[in-house]
């Protein structure tokens, strides 16, 4: 039996692995619709009408919301009660689901998928404090956090291959669709078995001027950098829109720094420089992996003519590479320090995108994916728990959360940032390739190819920016080994 906490009344050893099943159904849900999309792509291109351009707006508007109000959803579980939170944020996320689902305009989905990200940001955090109050026991609160964080990586990992089975035998709707069952289900359950908690303490005021400008300027941010497929940098249109943005973000810093009473996101926590280059170096490794795999996704697709069900076992490798990466991290971490595995993994996957720059129309999976994906992503599963590690240098216990917090919402709003970057270059390309060729199927897929070579050599350049940025974590603290990291930080989902 675990032992009983002030904020949390004694339950028995089943209730809490019933609970446990529970918040790792959650998240797996959580993170499977990270990854899930991306197979479906092409697919939902074709149905809706997206453009190259604008068709990374179904993976973005998800982690943007998501990455923007993070946070903010870790606070309302502590604030509003964990149980409370949990069922808002899933239903609000199975919900939006089941209208993605049934989306008829690129609109449509695009509002469902930001709907999606407001559920995943309330829902995840309430997972995870869920877990640490129910397990106060360190032996049980290790495995169920071993299982927690394996679970999440288990979402990532099997999303691609249940994007490509439900897109080839059904319809890339039913990657929406099935959230539906899994969460009436958990709903179902989770009001019947949870017991609610709340954090002790005096009630601390919801930072949402925060939450709300910072969300606001990168959607804002992001639709100034992707409708200059239509127009030009230099268009009022552009300028306007990029104005507003920086007025919104420059609002967000204002708050955090002066305003709010309990700031979101605390400006002190740069101080350390460990956590400056941490969140630095996976802002900018979140933005070039998913851009790799949406890139893939289309080039398998589009250009060498795969199978929604055969790009999805064409990713199975490069997963298994991340797992392999984040194992043997952990493992020379202590020895080694998190500083230096972190350079040496973007570097790993700064090359692996390099290699991929090099694909052709002509090029077959064997002779040019499956090399550079897996050298790309073993470097990237390499940096993830440096990042993990370095972020919570120097950070009081009581800010932990708030830390781990920290880092994956620089991974979100990286990859939001950093798709629509790559997206819109990698258009722009394509549209000058096909500037005065003939129209053939053959000139069509040269010209993609151009664009996705261009994509990764961009990325691999964001990925190098990532290493250097490590550069800022001192050298006192490469040396510090997994054991100084609190035992209740969220672990990053590799997907």
């Amino acid at each position: 039996m675990t032992n009983a906490t002030p904020d949390r009344p004694p339950r028995s050893q089943p209730a809490d692995w019933l609970t446990l099943t529970l918040v790792c159904l959650a998240q797996f849900m959580v993170v499977l619709d990270i990854s899930i999309v991306n197979v479906a792509l092409p697919s939902i291109q074709h149905s809706l009408g997206f453009s190259e351009a604008n068709l990374q707006w179904v993976v973005t508007a998800y982690s943007l919301t998501f990455g923007g109000l993070l946070l903010l959803g870790g606070r309302l579980a502590d604030l509003f009660g964990r149980r409370r939170i949990f069922l808002v944020g899933l239903a609000l996320f199975t919900t939006a689901s089941l209208v993605g689902g049934f989306s008829g305009s690129q609109r449509m989905l695009v509002v469902a998928r930001s709907l999606q990200g407001v559920g995943a940001a309330v829902l995840s955090p309430a997972t995870l404090t869920i877990l640490t109050v129910t397990f106060t026991e360190d032996r049980a609160r290790a495995r169920a956090l071993g299982l927690w964080s394996a679970v999440a990586a288990g979402g990532g990992a099997a999303g691609a291959l249940f994007g490509g089975m439900l897109t080839e035998f059904l319809s890339w709707r039913w990657i929406l669709f099935l959230n539906v069952p899994i969460g009436v289900t958990l709903f179902v359950l989770a009001r019947w078995s949870l017991v609610e908690s709340r954090s002790p303490g005096p009630r601390h005021r919801l930072d949402v001027a925060g939450s709300v400008t910072v969300t606001a300027g990168l959607v804002v941010l992001v639709y100034g950098i992707v409708h200059t497929d239509v127009v030009s940098w230099t268009s009022p249109s552009t300028v306007v829109t990029l104005a507003v943005a920086a007025v919104l973000l420059g609002s967000f810093v204002l708050i955090e720094a002066r305003l709010a009473s309990h700031p979101l996101i605390p400006l002190r926590l740069f101080r350390s420089r460990a956590v400056t280059g941490a969140n630095a170096s996976m802002f900018c490794l979140g933005g070039a992996m998913f851009a790799m795999w949406f890139f893939l996704t289309l080039y398998l697709q589009k250009v060498l003519g795969y199978s929604p069900l055969v790009t999805g076992f064409t990713f199975l490798p490069q997963t298994a590479a991340i797992a392999v990466g984040a194992t043997i991290s952990g493992r020379l971490a202590p020895r080694l320090g998190p500083r230096t595995l972190l350079i040496a993994g973007s570097i790993l996957a700064a090359g692996g995108l390099f290699w991929l720059s090099f694909i052709r129309p002509d090029s077959t999976y064997w002779n040019g994916v499956l090399g550079g994906g897996i050298l790309c992503t073993f470097g990237t599963g390499l940096a993830f728990t440096p990042v993990a590690l370095l972020a919570m240098q120097g950070v009081p216990h009581h800010e932990a959360g708030l830390a781990s917090g920290l880092v994956n919402t620089s991974r979100q709003i990286g990859a939001s940032l950093g798709l629509a970057v790559l997206s819109t270059i990698a258009a722009d390309r394509v549209t000058s390739f096909l500037a005065g060729a003939p129209s053939t199927a053959a000139t069509a897929r040269d010209a993609l190819t151009s664009g996705y070579a261009r994509g990764f050599q961009v990325a691999a350049l964001i990925v190098v920016v990532g290493g250097i940025c490590a550069l800022v974590v001192p050298r006192s603290a490469s040396r510090l080994g997994a054991r100084d990291a609190p035992s209740t930080s969220p672990v990053l989902a590799l997907d």
